[in-house]
């Protein structure tokens, strides 16, 4: 075979494995199964059965997995905005930062005792499935979404927590052991991470949403290529300066996230493309490390399984439930946050990291994250939907949308502003020919459709309308068509 040839090969097994990816999204409407643990599964099989496949390096898996994270952590950030970080910020704070540490306090206190690892050891696989993914979560939900706070808070706190579980991760890696030494190192370089990574963040997204605003470019394919790049700086930036590289992405696209910007819904298009890409790298990549025949040794499985499910029972609920203490949420939306707490790509590239620590035993170690991630994804995830209707969650619908309309213009359109109207609200219920003379309904869309506007349309529950007002009244807009109805 030619070297040519070779590379077609490659090229072709890249393509195949991404097709599978797409299409396994698929498998997960059929099954209820999450697509991650499909990607995984398949590929840890073919690593057994497939004799020609090898292994990647613990350094090649963590560079690949962290590329993948960049992109994944950036469009979550956007996702999140400004406006619904703010509505809970303490929340996500507390339960990302103390959460996490109360997650792998608990988890290494079941293994030292329960299973009789060594306190070192047990606090590294306690660290590694502290972090949450609740992609996991939307994934099995289908078209549907968490709506309203419990759904800002699974969001933000995967956000919040990957950062937090790396750089702990790799400061007790550093560490080498636990002593009242290690323990302080820890803390600072903890401490310098999360400051560090935090203000490369911040200043970072206001720059890159200065950038996006003040510096034209010839051609609108470039906007999202300039963001995916300047996503890679700031992690460049904040790595360099010995910070957290995945927290300064995470908050700079909190800071770009619900900003206006040029092509601002190409860009989002298409990060949202890169992050999906992203997951299913992740997963390809971390299923290549998976060794079934360890994983199928007694002391592997048993207490993996039996650490994922006192972690799914008892330390997540207990866990996020003392941190949310106080927070403003219903019964049903709390139970349903302290259940999807589930594992995704995080904890296994944590794990895989354990497989070049000078622990003993690190292949078991690693063998027991998996297993919990795998059980949490597969036989948790599957339980969402069914947990979501008995809890009776608020839910959006986010049916896919293929067409749009829109049209171009050369400068920014200040005055036009885009509402969903929320029952309650000024607007709601109100005619079009009733609404300050000031605001003008330009288009309105109604459960997908557009709806053609006359004096006599009254605005409903959910439409999405354009409205064209005073630029400086964006806030008062906001408050008419989104906000609660003066008492």
């Amino acid at each position: 075979m030619t070297g040519t040839e070779h590379f077609g090969w490659i090229v072709l097994l890249v393509a195949l494995v991404g097709v599978a990816g797409v299409l396994s999204n698929r498998l997960t409407e059929w099954t209820r199964v999450p697509a991650p643990v499909i990607v995984l599964a398949a590929t840890a099989l073919v690593v057994r059965f497939g004799p020609t496949v090898h292994r990647p390096s613990e350094l090649s898996v963590e560079r690949l997995v962290s590329v993948a994270l960049i992109g994944i952590l950036f469009n979550g950030g956007m996702g999140l905005g400004r406006t619904r970080f703010r509505s809970a910020v303490v929340q996500i704070t507390v339960v990302g930062i103390a959460g996490t540490f109360l997650t792998a306090a608990a988890a290494a206190a079941f293994l030292h005792v329960a299973v009789g690892l060594g306190w070192y050891p047990s606090l590294l696989v306690g660290t590694a499935i502290a972090p949450t993914d609740p992609a996991v979560v939307f994934a099995v939900l289908g078209n549907r979404e968490v709506s309203g706070l419990g759904g800002t808070i699974l969001e933000g706190e995967s956000g919040a927590n990957d950062p937090v579980g790396i750089a702990l991760m790799a400061s007790l890696i550093s560490a080498g052991g636990l002593s009242a030494a290690a323990f302080g190192h820890v803390a600072g370089e903890f401490l310098l991470q999360m400051g560090v990574g935090a203000a490369v963040g911040v200043l970072g997204g206001w720059a890159l949403l200065w950038f996006m605003r003040a510096v034209p470019l010839p051609s609108e394919g470039l906007y999202p290529i300039r963001t995916l790049a300047c996503a890679f700086g700031l992690f460049g930036v904040a790595t360099v300066a010995h910070g957290s590289g995945f927290l300064a992405v995470f908050v700079a696209g909190i800071v770009v996230g619900d900003a206006r910007a040029p092509y601002k819904r190409e860009i989002e298009h298409f990060h949202s493309a890169i992050a999906s890409l992203g997951e299913t790298v992740a997963f390809v990549v971390l299923g290549l490390t998976v060794d079934l025949r360890e994983i199928a040794h007694l002391d592997v499985w048993v207490p993996g399984l039996a650490l994922a499910v006192v972690l799914a029972v008892l330390i997540r609920p207990i866990a996020a439930g003392v941190c949310l203490i106080g927070a403003d949420l219903k019964r049903n939306e709390r139970g349903f946050v302290l259940f999807a707490g589930l594992k995704g790509a995080v904890p296994l590239l944590l794990g895989s990291s354990l497989l070049a620590a000078h622990v003993a035993g690190t292949a078991r170690l690693y063998g027991i994250v998996v297993v919990v991630v795998v059980f949490s994804v597969a036989a948790q995830g599957s339980l969402v939907p069914k947990v979501a209707a008995l809890l009776k969650v608020p839910m959006a619908t986010v049916d896919p949308q293929p067409w749009a309309v829109g049209i171009r213009l050369n400068d920014e359109p200040a005055g036009a502003q885009r509402f969903t109207v929320a029952a309650g609200s000024a607007a709601h219920g109100v005619a079009v020919q009733d609404l300050p003379d000031h605001v003008w309904v330009s288009l309105l869309v109604r459960a997908g459709h557009l709806v053609p506007v006359t004096k006599d349309t009254v605005l409903q529950e959910a439409d999405e309308v354009l409205v064209v007002g005073d630029p400086d009244g964006h806030t008062q807009l906001g408050l008419m068509f989104e906000g609660p109805a003066p008492g």
